[in-house]
């Protein structure tokens, strides 16, 4: 008799190079809507899957747990986790990851991407010349920051991190960081980066990149009283976690002009933004496209898809954030 296949929920539709390798292996039923499945959607679609690909926008807890029984194995589409109760799945013995690395060159991009638009009002600029308001080249229009020989401080020296300090070269930036366990030794030995406590980082450098995790110690780390340590010339970009940067005292920083410009792809209650901040001239928005590259968005399908076959078939997937229940009998 054949062994029925396992069945597998994806909560939000992926690249079809991922759900491709799922459909060799499982029945795969995939969110036929483009948009977050509810609270209620979400128990209701997985209370049967042996396995999950979810979102950052899933909430996989305890709740989650009990309502799927059968459960055996959940993937992140994304390389942040603070979406899934890790100890809890490691207490039941489920084993959960996360895509890492195959976003991380798209992530520094698009970083580096804010740092330029941000340093020389490129939206801004765009925006009075599309409405016809541009009534000719001036000496005092648009002056910015230029980057060549700046300090750029990266808060959440990792992965993504040293990518964005390797895109600063080419303008021979020096660079700072902050935060981590411990210092990264790539970031060390390219570029002397010295690892500073919070405050002396926040008040040398020009321009923050935030590339961190969020966790207790990172949430509303850029707070009103950071903000206020930073240089009044500085720029900060987050394409790390968005409640890292308490929003509402960003608001008032940006139009107090504590600091100069703000360029951010992730959100403290996204999708909803702070009151305010969007109407700010000096910071430039984008919706969460950090990994919003074809190379990216396929590598996250195949190595979610790879990660839950692996946990179904009762092998060591590629980056599983709690291996040692993979040990357990």
């Amino acid at each position: 008799m054949t062994k029925p296949l396992p069945h597998v929920v994806v909560t939000r539709a992926i690249p079809e190079a991922g759900l491709a390798l799922l459909r060799e292996r499982a029945t795969v039923w995939v969110n036929p809507e483009d948009r977050p499945l509810t609270r209620d959607e979400l128990l209701a679609q997985a209370k049967d899957a042996d396995g999950v690909i979810g979102l950052l926008t899933d909430r996989i807890d305890a709740g989650f747990f009990d309502a799927c029984p059968k459960l055996r194995g959940y993937a992140n589409y994304a390389v942040g986790y603070d979406n899934i109760d890790v100890p809890e799945a490691t207490r039941r013995g489920l084993p959960v990851s996360n895509t890492p690395d195959v976003l991380t060159q798209a992530t520094a991009e698009l970083a580096f991407a804010l740092i330029l638009a941000t340093a020389r009002h490129i939206v801004a600029s765009d925006a009075v010349l599309r409405s016809g308001q541009w009534s000719g080249w001036g000496p005092l229009q648009f002056i910015g920051t230029q980057l060549a020989g700046k300090t750029l401080g990266i808060y959440g020296p990792g992965r993504i991190g040293l990518a964005v300090a390797r895109l600063s070269r080419g303008f021979d930036m020096k660079i700072i960081t902050c935060g981590g366990r411990k210092p990264n030794p790539a970031l060390v030995a390219e570029f002397g980066a010295a690892s500073l406590p919070f405050e002396a980082f926040l008040a040398a450098a020009d321009v923050v990149s935030i590339t961190a995790p969020l966790t207790d110690t990172t949430r509303h780390a850029f707070n009103a009283a950071a903000f206020a340590r930073m240089k009044p010339t500085a720029l900060l970009v987050n394409t790390g976690r968005g409640p890292i940067i308490d929003e509402a005292a960003l608001v008032v920083a940006l139009r107090e002009g504590r600091i100069a410009g703000a360029g951010l792809d992730v959100y403290e209650f996204e999708p909803r933004l702070a009151e305010g901040l969007a109407a700010l001239p000096n910071v430039v928005i984008t919706p969460h496209i950090g990994s919003a590259t074809t190379e990216a968005r396929e590598g996250m399908a195949v190595l979610a898809a790879q990660n839950l076959i692996a946990m179904l078939e009762g092998t060591t997937p590629p980056t599983c954030l709690n291996p040692e229940v993979l040990a357990r009998p």
